[in-house]
């Protein structure tokens, strides 16, 4: 081979079966060096993560085929056509780099021109699907600056349901028997939880601080001020949006906006984000070895959610946050 001009440690690597996860990785830290951005590279590996590898990720690359490539996007192509779009893209760019290496024959299961495009409705004819209408990530910062000038109970839970990502339900129904404030954790039993199991939710310093001095055990930790010893109502929190003249979010929509944040801008895995949001696992392989609610990694990922939408929050603010919340 070296008599011939050729590389026959290149030969041996092309020769050995690769999975789609080890070429997107590859094809990742080959573009690395060209992008300007770092978030390039998050925004490459999070889309990855949570879309492609869970079905293709194990996949041999030389075996993947049209079929394979629908399944990923079909369940999201008219709900984030975007997004999707972003992904067939970057799902024909790792099976492109396959067949440059020579571990690929055949046409790109992926392209979009004279193939997908038989399959899937073009992405710009697509509406995308809005059952909760959520404020942009980006806009997450401005919105909480906004927010934690309003006095109130309901805007003290808003608060709170933003910065846990939580449902407005748990939040609403949460007592103080509930919260640790020496292990900053919150514990939602089962019978509060929509999968009907235990969550615990990691608390930061700008989530505690929408909190009140601790009450007894019993006590709802944002009570009705109308109705003593009862939770607000479930529009309370969306009065409040009403108020700050946003009528095209939902209060559940800052969980897409706070999965749209963390998969698009992060490099944490999808399982934390997941575990984040209680979401259950719908892979049932995966989820028999998913013991763990990797509590550690979650406290991480809600301190950066917290430092992107409290940008101006630091410890030294927390009683000037409380009093503007009417709190002592």
């Amino acid at each position: 081979m070296i008599q011939e001009g050729q590389d026959p440690i290149a030969k041996k690597r092309q020769a050995q079966p690769k999975t789609f996860k080890d070429a997107a990785l590859e094809l990742i830290e080959s573009k690395r060096p060209g992008w300007k951005n770092a978030k390039h590279t998050a925004q490459w590996s999070s889309t990855l993560e949570i879309y492609a590898f869970p079905s293709l990720g194990r996949m041999q690359v030389a075996s993947i085929q049209t079929a394979d490539v629908v399944g990923v996007l079909k369940p999201i192509w008219n709900e984030k056509p975007e997004t999707a779009n972003r992904i067939r893209q970057r799902i024909e760019a790792v099976l492109d780099y396959a067949m440059a290496l020579g571990v690929r024959t055949g046409d790109n299961p992926a392209r979009w021109r004279g193939h997908l495009d038989h399959l899937l409705p073009k992405p710009t004819k697509v509406r995308s699907v809005k059952h909760h209408p959520a404020l942009a990530h980006t806009e997450i910062a401005e919105f909480m600056a906004e927010l934690s000038g309003r006095a109130g109970v309901a805007a003290r839970a808003l608060a709170f349901t933003i910065l846990t990502a939580a449902r407005s339900g748990e939040t609403r129904g949460a007592k103080w028997s509930e919260i640790n404030l020496d292990a900053k954790i919150w514990t939602i039993p089962p019978e509060r939880m929509k999968a009907g199991k235990e969550h615990r939710v990691p608390l930061t310093d700008a989530a505690m601080a929408y909190l009140e001095p601790k009450s007894e055990d019993s006590r709802l930790l944002f009570e009705s001020e109308t109705k003593p010893g009862k939770p607000i109502s479930n529009m309370s929190m969306t009065a409040v949006l009403r108020r700050m003249k946003h009528d095209d979010i939902t209060v559940h929509g800052f969980r897409s906006t706070f999965r749209d944040w963390a998969g698009e801008t992060t490099g944490f895995p999808r399982e934390v984000i997941a575990a984040a949001l209680a979401h259950g696992i719908k892979d049932k392989a995966e989820a028999a070895y998913a013991r763990s609610d990797l509590f550690e990694k979650r406290r991480s990922l809600m301190e950066a959610w917290s430092r992107r939408a409290v940008s101006t929050f630091s410890s030294s603010n927390v009683s000037l946050l409380n009093r503007s919340l009417g709190n002592t």
